[in-house]
């Protein structure tokens, strides 16, 4: 069998999310007779999340990295990759690339960099100094990689990327995993809720970036406004991070605490998403979430902010209500409208589980990136 190509996946941290995800289906999905793969983080690894990977032979590796500039990791990185020598380096978002001049310095034959999402520093792509960074070590990059059309944008407008270097591709879903809920309700074990409760949920990553606050306060507003019709009503957070304990003490201190359910971080999402009424993305930004198109997969009534590659996905409004980022009192009358005219809004969701049907398969996403780490055979 001639030599596989060997990628190293270079990420800030190994765990629950997004862009993570996709290297789980890179991993698993990528031809096992074409290509190998390690997996190198700059801080941890989760091992509950690296163990989503089917590969037998993936090659993990920590780097610790301690706070402060990466540049003190830059000698053990080269040595690595010295030892390595890998024929692609895939980094994902700003720490990562910030390593790239590493990559070149060894002489990496190919190096690819993706964009999955806004900076949470940044969520807007204002920052001058990110820019600058993007632009300098831009420059040890062959190719750009983005997941939507305000990340393309960005790149080739603000940090001034050619456009003969980047290359859109769309996060995949897959299908054989994420779909409707059919019949009588299947429901993990610690599911806390009855079967006549209607359930909210989200998933995501329990950071500021995120806004799951702005869903608590929403839901508190809403139980509020007609309590004794919303007795059965209730709340999945669905994810982990560093804002759980506030906002577990905001569910506390808004007496809403017999409702809401923090699920953790779990690796059953495609079941619990099955378990949902309605689905909420309360992002303040976003890239392309992996986490909607989940969701419409499984053909779920659709709640999301208006930024990022949401409005794209959910056709300006036709399949799922947009609402402006930070605007508790339009999530509310949302919430409220799903509610009280379901059937409507489940049949936009199934209208939302075709269009990701023919437009952003997970075998679509592999046959681009396969092109893409392909060019380090040539």
């Amino acid at each position: 069998m001639a030599e596989r190509i060997h990628i190293v996946h270079l990420v800030y941290r190994f765990s629950v999310g997004g862009l993570e995800n996709v290297i789980v289906q890179l991993i698993n999905g990528l031809p096992a007779e074409k290509y190998r793969h390690s997996v190198l983080a700059m801080t941890e690894i989760d091992p509950a999340f690296a163990a989503r990977t089917t590969v037998p032979d993936v090659q993990w590796i920590e780097l610790n990295k301690q706070p402060g500039h990466p540049y003190l990791l830059y000698p053990r990185f080269l040595k690595l990759l010295r030892q390595l020598r890998p024929d692609v380096v895939h980094s994902c978002n700003l720490a990562a690339l910030e390593m790239m001049p590493v990559a070149a310095w060894a002489r990496v034959p190919l190096r690819v960099h993706a964009e999955h999402g806004w900076d949470v520093a940044d969520p807007t792509g204002d920052n001058k100094h990110y820019r600058f960074l993007r632009r300098l070590f831009g420059r040890c990059v062959h190719r750009f990689v983005t997941v939507s059309d305000d990340l393309t944008d960005y790149l080739l407008t603000r940090v001034r990327i050619p456009a003969r270097r980047i290359r859109f591709i769309a996060n995949g879903v897959d299908l054989h995993r994420f779909f409707p809920s059919t019949g009588v309700r299947s429901r993990p074990s610690d599911f806390p809720f009855a079967a006549d409760h209607w359930v909210v949920g989200t998933v995501g990553r329990l950071a500021a970036i995120k806004n799951q606050g702005l869903l608590i306060d929403a839901f508190s507003q809403w139980l509020r406004a007609e309590p004794s019709e919303t007795s059965h009503l209730r709340l999945a957070i669905i994810g982990d991070g560093p804002d759980r304990a506030r906002l577990e003490s905001q569910v506390q201190a808004l007496g809403i605490a017999d409702r809401v359910w923090f699920a953790g971080a779990r690796a059953d999402i495609a079941e619990m998403l099955r378990t949902l009424d309605c689905f909420v993305l309360p992002s303040t930004a976003e890239g392309m979430p992996c986490t909607l198109q989940e969701a419409m997969a499984s053909a779920l009534p659709i709640i999301a902010t208006q930024v990022g590659a949401i409005p794209k996905l959910l056709q300006n409004g036709r399949l799922g209500c947009l609402v402006p980022p930070g605007d508790v009192a339009s999530m509310v009358r949302a919430l409220n409208d799903c509610w009280k005219n379901h059937s409507d809004w489940q049949n936009a969701g199934l209208q939302a589980r075709q269009y990701v049907l023919e437009k952003y398969s997970l075998d679509a996403m592999l046959l681009q990136y396969d092109e893409i780490f392909g060019e380090a055979a040539r």
